[in-house]
């Protein structure tokens, strides 16, 4: 099958590394009989050839002589290679078919051997190159495209888990969307947990940055929370114990952790809620009826500092009770204004969604995908992840 044609519209850039002026007139002449459109340069040695792709003058295809001053048999072609730039085709004025299959071997796209190759063949056998070449870019674009996919997916998993609930009066409904000038994953997580005495655990967190890094922090801290909680470890001793692993994990001095906790007791009236650097979330109720928990002591993020302590927050919940828990990039979206939304914003947004005609209660999911679409639509760039966490207690 013939390979696709190059762009007609530009020819074909091909160095020619060669030392011999006969043997590049020869070639010279062979592309001007040859039906392709060249714009063929010259060097005479490799280091010629290095500084001028060090230059940025990358050509489509270079025709490399194996016996060069300043280099000999496969040293030049190990060389270019490793710029992961052009096509190489060898020349090798040497009969020597080994010699070409242990070139091709070594990662050139062919071989021709100088006073058995014409114009033709020539033209033939750099289109074929730089097509093989291009088609290798692609499939290594896939291939890496692939693996980051899937070691997003993993680190996703890790991040986003399924709740551990049993409580049939309570209903959790999450939202994770990465930011909208990134493609990197982010830090964001969240876990829910019901204790053996029936009370329940939420966590949310964003780690600092984005990047796999970031995310497996992301991971270990949950994974960590989430143990300790299901340990029946004192409360109090969870944020320190996370800080404590998160600066022995982090790849970077700098990362921090912001997160909440929320602990509900068996009885769904009473809540138990620490910050660690974190917005506070909002008790979501009928329109003027949601509040934001903004009486919660602010405590330093994970990784600040020696540690800290995170004075707890006391709320009595109200019958069949709505809590919204998020990161930071549900709140910190530019208005057109040029504002923040910040949380003043986000309760805005919550009483005009919850004091819609219908009732929200009968479809919260749509309720928080309401919230989340008039950030959107408010905001003039999302660019961090967002994640929100809605429980809803039908006691």
């Amino acid at each position: 099958m013939e390979p696709v044609d190059p762009d007609t519209s530009a020819p074909l850039r091909v160095l020619l590394v060669e030392d011999d002026d006969a043997d590049a007139l020869l070639v010279t002449e062979h592309f001007s009989d040859a039906a392709l459109a060249v714009d063929l340069q010259r060097a005479r040695s490799l280091g010629e050839a290095e500084r001028s792709l060090a230059d940025g003058d990358v050509p489509d295809c270079v025709l490399l002589d194996l016996a060069l001053p300043d280099a000999h048999d496969f040293e030049g072609l190990r060389r270019l290679l490793a710029t992961e730039g052009p096509a190489v085709l060898v020349l090798t004025g040497r009969r020597d078919e080994q010699l070409g299959a242990d070139a091709v071997s070594a990662g050139a796209q062919d071989y021709l051997v100088k006073d058995a190759v014409d114009g033709p063949t020539l033209a033939r056998a750099v289109r074929y190159a730089v097509e093989r070449r291009r088609a290798d870019r692609v499939r290594r674009a896939l291939r890496d495209a692939h693996l980051r996919a899937d070691e997003n997916a993993r680190l996703e998993r890790g991040l986003l888990p399924t709740p551990l609930l049993t409580d049939p009066d309570l209903h959790i409904i999450a939202r994770y969307e990465p930011g909208t000038e990134q493609t990197l994953l982010g830090g964001d997580f969240y876990d829910v947990v019901e204790g053996t005495d029936g009370s329940l655990h939420v966590v949310i967190g964003d780690v600092c940055g984005h990047g796999p890094d970031e995310a497996a922090l992301g991971v270990s801290l949950r994974i960590a929370w989430r143990t300790l909680v299901l340990s029946g470890i004192d409360p109090d001793r969870v944020l320190p114990t996370m800080h404590q692993l998160l600066v022995h994990e982090r790849s970077n001095p700098a990362l921090f952790t912001t997160l909440a906790t929320a602990t509900v007791d068996p009885t769904r009236s009473r809540m138990t809620l620490r910050l660690a650097g974190h917005p506070p979330p909002a008790l979501v109720g009928e329109g003027e009826d949601s509040r934001i928990l903004s009486d919660a002591r602010l405590g330093m993020p994970l990784g600040v500092g020696t540690g800290s302590t995170w004075a707890p927050l006391d709320v009595e919940l109200p019958p069949k009770w709505t809590l919204l828990l998020y990161t930071d990039g549900l709140i910190e979206g530019r208005q057109p204004s040029g504002d923040v939304l910040w949380t003043d914003g986000l309760m805005e947004l919550l009483r005009e969604v919850t004091g819609a005609p219908e009732p929200w209660r009968d479809d919260p999911a749509a309720m928080l995908d309401g919230v989340m679409e008039r950030v959107r639509s408010l905001s003039t760039a999302q660019t961090d992840d967002v994640a929100a966490v809605l429980l809803v207690c039908d006691r």
